[in-house]
């Protein structure tokens, strides 16, 4: 092999490498956000049972004044 094809060979196993490593760095983002997606998406559901228990406890107080 000539030295300029091994230089060009080394240039390539390189860029792939990089390409490698910058992938997972990607993937590891992703999954980091889908698990805090995750998380938010309990949390709201909570809030959202939470808010629903407080609604009806507010429909039983007494009624408005009669001038509204």
């Amino acid at each position: 092999m000539t030295d300029e094809l091994q230089a060009r060979l080394d240039a390539l196993e390189m860029r792939v490498a990089h390409q490698d490593r910058v992938i997972a760095d990607l993937n590891d983002v992703i999954v980091e956000h889908w698990r805090k997606i995750a998380a938010l998406e309990r949390h709201i559901g909570l809030l959202r049972e939470e808010l629903q228990n407080i609604a009806p406890a507010r429909e039983g107080q007494e009624p408005p004044p009669p001038h509204y």
